[in-house]
């Protein structure tokens, strides 16, 4: 049997290029050189850690998937200016205000239609909550996604998020074949110990609500608020039995997956 892939290739933070049935995407696009230093009000980031393609190496991009505009870790300055280079950006309405040119902005359940090379590839926004509750009107809103092609198990991309009941509302929506969940335990000093996107224990919790699909941590790695990376994730993994289901690939080195049932890998394209 014959199932639709996925390339995936790990940038740094958030950023992943995605290519499924012929469209490229990439998400939350982060570029800016490692050690640049942001501050908003109260609030501030160092990037530990640069890209590991250049926006020049990119190659052709067919739309953004951004989960939300108004934070420097999901979208930097340059991945900023990229935005003006590709067609279009799919993200939250408030997200789409904001930014120029080919902005979609959807709400949540809402989808956008892409011509890949077997049929539609639909790319539907799913609930996202991006910390506690009381912090929701300071943190603004953000999007998850489900990237379903026209055959076989759909793409989950979690956004940053802390919500197990978004989880299992995408899941009911498809099949999810792969999953791409923000990790890191991210806290901000200005909001004490308040979690703003999933800890290693809350994504293996979420490994076990989504079947029996592989699973990709990002976001865990090369900016100052984080409080867990990849190998915290590898230990939890490793402890729930849950290590056949993590994916692990090398920065800046594509893996291609089969979107069928369960995790298989099937090496580099």
């Amino acid at each position: 049997m014959t199932h639709t892939t996925v390339t995936i290739t790990r940038i740094g933070g958030p950023t992943v290029l995605l290519e499924l049935d012929g469209v490229r995407l990439l998400t939350d696009p982060t570029f800016d050189d490692a050690g640049t230093q942001y501050r908003h009000g109260p609030l501030s980031w160092t990037k530990h850690q640069g890209p590991a393609i250049p926006v020049a190496a990119l190659g052709r991009v067919d739309a953004v998937l951004l989960s939300h505009d108004e934070h420097i870790d999901n979208l930097d300055r340059s991945g900023r200016a990229l935005l003006a280079q590709i067609p279009m950006t799919i993200t939250t309405p408030a997200a789409a205000l904001r930014l120029a040119g080919g902005a979609v902005g959807l709400r949540t359940g809402a989808h956008v239609a892409m011509r890949g090379t077997s049929g539609d590839l639909s790319i539907t926004a799913v609930d996202a909550q991006h910390g506690p509750e009381p912090l929701l009107p300071v943190l603004g809103p953000v999007t998850g996604f489900l990237i379903q092609p026209a055959k076989g198990p759909a793409v989950y991309l979690s956004g940053d998020n802390v919500s197990t009941h978004a989880v299992t509302t995408a899941a009911d929506l498809a099949p999810i074949g792969l999953a791409v969940l923000h990790g890191g335990a991210a806290r901000l000093a200005p909001f004490g110990d308040a979690l703003l996107s999933f800890s290693a224990a809350d994504i293996t919790h979420a490994t076990k609500l989504l079947g029996d699909c592989p699973v990709l941590v990002v976001h865990d790695d090369g900016w100052s608020h984080f409080h867990e990376d990849a190998s915290t994730v590898k230990a939890t993994f490793a402890a729930e039995g849950l290590s056949h289901r993590l994916l692990a690939p090398q920065l800046g080195q594509p893996v291609t997956v089969s979107l069928a049932a369960g995790p298989t890998m099937l090496g580099h394209p």
